[in-house]
């Protein structure tokens, strides 16, 4: 593991590869930021000076991450193999994030000619990626605004901003909300306690359904309203956040 930068703020037991390397641009970064129980894969590129990213997330083999500007993503991130993430114009990326292997998403593109009068010179604009989005895999996206909820299909080549919880694919994607479900459909939470019913409760975790129900600091308190729980850092919380991603289920630190 190599690691180069003026600050450096690990949480636990993150797990970065030996061949994973993270730094600035021109020697060590100023600041890197990763969260707790995040695992960082083999021959991992990290070439920023600004970097931050949170608790359990995974980021997959030969994975690059680059760029002048900062780069920010939240908790519960997947990444896989061999994605390319551009920081150039700066990238700003929710929690629950999702994308498959070798996707591509640029914040910049620099290369015509000005002296053979190109048009198209020079593009920077921030990307801007919401909670809750999910780029199924090989999709290859520019500088957009994706919103809360919205999913690409596998090989989606996106060029246009993406609405809150629409679905898009294709080269150039299209929205395809109305020929299919979108990503996601509102559940009430009776329905919600019936799936979590898989799930023996430890001793130290409970549901709620309002933050109002929070009285021990001692315990664990998993909102199933709005998938939020009361960060403790306990090996139980931990063992039982761990259960819970293993069927896809997904909470964000709560934050008064």
């Amino acid at each position: 593991m190599s690691i180069q930068a003026d600050e450096i703020i690990l949480g636990k037991n993150v797990v970065i590869s030996p061949t994973a390397t993270i730094r600035g641009l021109n020697g060590n970064a100023k600041r890197v930021v990763i969260g707790d129980n995040t695992y960082i894969g083999d021959s991992v590129q990290i070439i920023l000076d600004d970097f931050e990213i949170g608790d359990y997330c995974k980021v997959h083999h030969h994975c690059n991450f680059h760029g002048y500007n900062p780069m920010k993503i939240g908790h519960n991130a997947w990444i896989g193999q061999g994605t390319i993430i551009d920081s150039i114009g700066g990238m700003t990326i929710g929690n629950n994030f999702g994308v498959g292997a070798y996707s591509q998403l640029w914040s910049h593109a620099r290369w015509g000619d000005p002296l053979a009068g190109c048009n198209y010179t020079e593009i920077t604009k921030p990307m801007v990626i919401g909670n809750d989005v999910w780029l199924v895999g090989h999709c290859i996206v520019s500088p957009v605004t994706i919103e809360d909820g919205a999913m690409a299909l596998v090989g989606s080549v996106v060029t246009k901003d993406m609405k809150a919880n629409h679905i898009y694919g294709g080269a150039p994607a299209k929205d395809l909300t109305d020929k299919m479900l979108p990503q996601f459909t509102v559940t009430s939470n009776g329905e919600k306690k019936k799936m979590l019913e898989q799930f023996e409760l430890p001793i130290g975790i409970e549901w709620i359904e309002d933050n109002s129900e929070i009285v021990d600091d001692t315990i664990s308190y998993f909102n199933i309203t709005d998938r939020t729980y009361t960060k403790r850092a306990t090996d139980i919380e931990i063992t039982f956040m761990k259960k819970l991603q293993s069927k896809l289920i997904k909470f964000i630190p709560y934050e008064v």
